[in-house]
């Protein structure tokens, strides 16, 4: 019979000896992955690229980290 493994996540693909790393990537790639708001009307924003934001309902551009909006 199998044995169980823990669930990793996102870091599934680097193999063991890794665990620090993999603890730091799961914990920016979640960060990463949240739902963004515009800071000006709590809307949906969406990234143009690197740090460049827009958000869909009043259209505003600004620029915020360069991967999430929150810290």
């Amino acid at each position: 019979m199998g044995v169980k493994k823990k669930k990793i996540g996102a870091a599934g693909r680097f193999g063991a000896g890794y665990g620090k790393v993999k603890n730091k990537l799961i914990a920016v790639e979640k960060k990463q992955r949240i739902r963004q708001d515009c800071p000006f009307c709590k809307g949906r924003a969406v990234r143009v690229s690197k740090g460049i934001w827009n958000c869909k309902k009043c259209n505003k551009t600004f620029a915020g980290g360069i991967f999430h909006l929150k810290d």
